[in-house]
């Protein structure tokens, strides 16, 4: 199974897409952080984002989608924008008939780490244990993206069918 996993953001949108199945170790295919710039007119850094994802999905074909379920945060504007990106995950995938599963937080830790309040650190250097990276992902949002991607894969059955 292929998964695009999206760690949704405005001014960084975490994206990875990693190959595997249950039983088996992942294996990174491709990850990429999207950005805009957070002078550009809101709708604008939008349609950069959505223009982006799209061109991915073109390029890797992914099985599925999964994508972070967005949580309440202190800053309201901030919350706002990564739930509109993640609004654009889930119209991509649907677009294209894609299987999209929304993973919290906490589940995503748990899955790749083993205890759901694991910190960045540790789901980092775990993602990089699995996927077998030298290099730490730069920025996180590239990690948790593939973090999102590996909680898929083992948590789903068949293509997309989430447990």
């Amino acid at each position: 199974m292929r998964v695009l996993g999206v760690d949704p953001g405005l001014t960084r949108c975490g994206v990875a897409v990693v190959d595997g199945d249950r039983g088996r170790s992942p294996r990174l295919v491709a990850s990429v952080v999207l950005t805009s710039s957070a002078t550009a007119h809101h709708p604008q850094r939008l349609l950069q984002i959505w223009e982006e994802l799209n061109a991915l999905v073109e390029v890797h074909h992914p099985d599925a989608v999964a994508v972070e379920e967005v949580f309440s945060q202190q800053n309201v504007r901030s919350v706002m924008g990564t739930a509109q990106v993640a609004g654009l995950v889930m119209v991509c995938a649907q677009r294209r008939g894609l299987p999209l599963g929304s993973h919290t937080p906490t589940e995503v830790k748990a899955s790749v780490t083993g205890h759901g309040r694991a910190n960045k650190d540790q789901v980092t250097r775990m993602v990089m244990r699995l996927l077998d990276l030298q290099q730490r992902p730069q920025p996180a949002d590239a990690a948790d993206a593939m973090a999102l991607a590996i909680c898929h894969i083992w948590r789903s059955g068949p293509v997309g069918v989430r447990r």
